[in-house]
C-alpha cells in the first residue's frame, strides 16, 4: 500500500530534480509532482518494487504526463533515490 509519507518523499525529488524544468511553469496543475509521484508509486506496487524497473516506470510516468521524452539514463538519478525511500519503509 502506497504512504502519504512516500508520495511526499518522491514528489520532492521530482521537485528538487525538476524535469520539466522551465517548462514546469507553463502546467497548470503540477501540484509539486504529486500525482506523477503517486502514479510512479502505485505503477510499482502493482509490477512489484523491483530496483530494476523503477527507472523505467520513472521514465513512462513522467514522459506520457508531460509529452516529453526522458530516457532511463536521465531518471536514474532520481530513480536511485526513490529506491532509498522506498527500502526505509522495509
Amino acid at each position: 500500500m502506497v504512504e502519504e509519507y512516500e508520495i511526499s518523499e518522491v514528489a520532492k525529488i521530482l521537485s528538487e530534480w525538476s524535469p520539466l524544468g522551465d517548462a514546469a511553469e507553463r502546467v497548470n496543475d503540477l501540484d509539486g509532482y504529486k500525482t506523477e509521484s503517486a502514479d510512479i508509486l502505485f505503477e510499482l506496487e502493482m509490477i512489484g518494487r523491483n530496483n530494476a524497473r523503477i527507472k523505467k516506470v520513472v521514465m513512462q510516468v513522467l514522459n506520457e504526463a508531460f509529452d516529453i521524452a526522458l530516457t532511463e539514463n536521465e531518471c536514474s538519478d532520481a530513480a536511485n533515490r526513490i529506491i532509498d525511500v522506498l527500502s526505509k519503509k522495509h
